[in-house]
């Protein structure tokens, strides 16, 4: 039995109430599918040497003829587009499907939240060398296949022959070495290089070197081991670019003249600016694209358009060219009421992405309504706050970095009382942490220290130096006697569950004389913030906790170098790129050094069993020094999936690392009457 608060209650009360207005205008609903069926999660390691060849069938050679969709079968029809066969590779990638194959047709509804939420349409998208399998492990993607040498130091890569960009220029080699001699090792555009294709660390760190042997071979020799290498390129690291056409837009092959006149029409302060705008398909519909559905339109539009790519190199196992559905269509929404009115009402056909649990007992009562179901996986995230050790603040950073400090705010909220509240005791009072599901779960730190205990928080503040309060109750340093205060600031906005608990946070603060107030930033503003090291506290929901190695070396939450969760943030910056004006290099006996030292020995340690003990050791440091205040975790993921959505299933992790959704590749999902969903 679920729960209600008042608050919810009101909540719900007012967005099913427009719900049904709504829906009085709206075509009756269809019965209703039976429930996902519930698939389970790997708990192994990924180990870096898995060819995928075991997992996913990688060949063609068994389909004797390929279909494609009615609307591109009427463009050959009319000589406009290439016949199917001519489109595909010559051994295209064969997907597997959850349920069953598909049909063509229909339109995907969803929704975002600006153009700092692209991030959600790149996930359906994206596309690279490989790609993860059900189980966590790899299977080919762009690349037919791969070899790793004994020592994981040399990477060989076998491009499909065949396979087009989505204007029709067949992909080689070439547009690899583009993206590596003018991108990759573009000081300007990357100056510190690119993470996924480094290795070492501090002095002795270094990109590796690329070797291109024909027109689809090519080989990474790295200058340190790297057994992981096949799983970082998965996401974010795609080592190719169509150079025949972002060329006009570079100052080695642009007339400087001719580019600055471009830069000036446009309205960007720099050609770095210019040309990243022009090569993300969000910004510039026109670039060419290896995606799945292609932009018609860019995302400043509260409508924003995608259509199938007529050149996309997958089919199913009946040769099928895929995906199945014909568009997905983002809708603009600003506060979360909005998005979950179309949620309710059915407006939204699948979504996981900025679908709250806080929600859940919204989203179940009216399932039959809206003709959807709750499909619930496993959510990385945790509900945290980030204490910057670094803050320019000087009251601030000494407040911080003392050790009792970050204790008593941990012992100081109680976490059952916020689970209830906010969640409906759907999430599990526990510290930042490794999920259970994951191969680095690790209980001995994961549920350390997690008991309400204000009257041990009080004790400690007052060990600490800050047993002096002011007349409203508030603690002061004890050096100016100013009242210790600062902002928790964060993307989640007000009427979001996440923004409920982190007022309910600064409310367990001030109970033990802690001043402090929660800050909504928006998120492309937060990000500036956090970048010049000007955040004194911030609170970014905590991820990056199924496959923490996966992160990569300057996005780790677990050794600080994300910033987006700045617990260190100024030491962040310095650690990703030595030349930032905004970092800082750590005290040389500092505890985050221990950290990063160990992480520098996992990512080198081809044996899985040790390099989980590494990872261990730098959870200790975690339990020893509370570097970041984790208060709640294990979230379960909510999609809403409307009844008529097929190939997607609950039980499946959905956060960033595994592309939201689309581990079970998005690409394979489809309406079971395509026809009755054209927007």
């Amino acid at each position: 039995m679920f729960k209600i608060s008042r608050r919810e209650f009101v909540r719900i009360s007012a967005l099913t109430g427009a719900a049904t207005v709504a829906a009085a205008c709206a075509n009756p609903t269809a019965t209703p599918a039976p429930e996902a069926t519930t698939a389970p999660i790997a708990t192994t390691a990924p180990t870096g040497s898995n060819t995928g060849s075991e997992a996913t069938p990688t060949t063609a050679a068994s389909i004797s003829s390929f279909s494609e969709a009615p609307m591109l079968a009427e463009l050959v029809a009319s000589g406009d587009l290439p016949p199917v066969e001519d489109r595909l590779p010559e051994n295209p990638v064969v997907l597997p499907v959850k349920e069953s194959l598909g049909v063509y047709g229909g339109t995907w509804r969803r929704a975002f939240r600006g153009t700092s939420d692209a991030t959600g349409m790149t996930y359906l998208n994206w596309n690279s060398l490989t790609r993860f399998n059900e189980d966590l492990t790899i299977a080919p993607m762009l690349a037919e296949s791969w070899d790793m040498n004994e020592d994981a130091t040399v990477w060989t890569w076998h491009l499909r022959k065949g396979t087009k960009w989505s204007d029709g220029t067949p992909l080689t080699t070439e547009h690899t070495q583009w993206w590596w001699d003018n991108f990759a090792n573009d000081k300007e555009l990357n100056p510190a290089g690119i993470a996924a294709y480094k290795t070492g660390s501090g002095d002795d760190q270094q990109m590796c070197e690329l070797s291109v042997e024909d027109d689809f071979t090519f080989i990474f020799t790295f200058a340190h081991p790297n057994p992981l290498f096949g799983f970082k390129v998965i996401w974010r690291e795609f080592p190719m670019m169509p150079g025949y056409y972002l060329e006009q837009f570079h100052p080695t092959f642009t007339d400087e003249g001719a580019l600055e006149a471009m830069i000036t029409e446009e309205g960007y302060s720099s050609w770095v600016d210019f040309f990243e705008g022009k090569r993300q398909e969000h910004t510039n519909p026109g670039v060419p694209r290896l995606d799945v559905w292609l932009y018609t339109n860019d995302i400043v539009n509260e409508l924003v358009i995608t259509e199938r790519n007529p050149y996309c190199w997958m089919v199913d196992e009946e040769g099928n060219q895929l995906p199945y559905i014909d568009y997905v269509n983002y809708r603009l929404y600003e506060t979360p009421d909005v998005l979950n009115m179309w949620l309710v009402n059915g407006e939204i056909d699948l979504q996981a992405r900025n679908v709250d649990v806080g929600n859940f007992t919204l989203l179940k009562e009216n399932e039959a309504d809206g003709n959807y179901q709750v499909v619930v996986g496993v959510e990385p995230s945790h509900v945290a706050v980030s204490l910057n050790l670094t803050s320019q603040n000087e009251v601030l950073r000494k407040f911080f970095n003392e050790r009792d400090v970050r204790f008593a705010l941990n012992f100081a909220v109680n976490r059952e009382e916020l689970n209830e509240l906010v969640y409906d005791g759907l999430m599990t009072p526990r510290q930042y942490s490794p999920v259970e599901k994951s191969a680095q779960f690790y209980p001995d730190q994961a549920f350390a220290n997690i008991e309400f205990d204000p009257d041990k928080a009080n004790d400690l503040l007052d060990g600490a130096g800050y047993d002096q309060r002011d007349s409203e109750g508030y603690r002061v340093d004890p050096d100016t006697g100013e009242t210790v205060f600062f902002a928790v600031e964060g993307i989640e906005a007000a009427g979001t569950p996440y923004e409920d608990a982190m007022q309910l946070i600064v409310k367990y603060y001030g109970d033990v004389g802690v001043k402090c107030a929660y800050k909504y930033t928006e998120r492309s503003l937060y990000e500036s913030r956090e970048a010049a090291n000007e955040m004194d506290c911030g609170s970014f929901s905590a991820d990056r906790t199924v496959m923490p190695f996966l992160a990569g070396d300057n996005d780790s939450i677990f050794t600080g170098t994300n910033t987006q969760r700045p617990w260190a943030c100024a030491w962040a910056l310095w650690h990703n790129n030595p030349e930032d004006p905004n970092g800082q290099e750590p005290p040389a006996d500092h505890w985050i050094l221990d950290m990063w030292n160990l992480w520098n020995e996992s990512m080198v340690e081809p044996d899985s069993d040790t390099r989980n003990e590494l990872f261990f050791q730098i959870l200790d440091i975690w339990k020893e020094e509370m570097p970041m205040q984790g208060y709640l975790g294990e979230m379960p993921a909510l999609a809403i999936m409307h009844n008529d959505m097929r190939n997607y299933a609950a039980g499946y992790p959905i956060g960033w690392l595994t592309h939201g959704l689309s581990l079970l590749n998005a690409s394979t999902f489809y309406f079971e009457n395509g026809a009755e969903h054209n927007a």
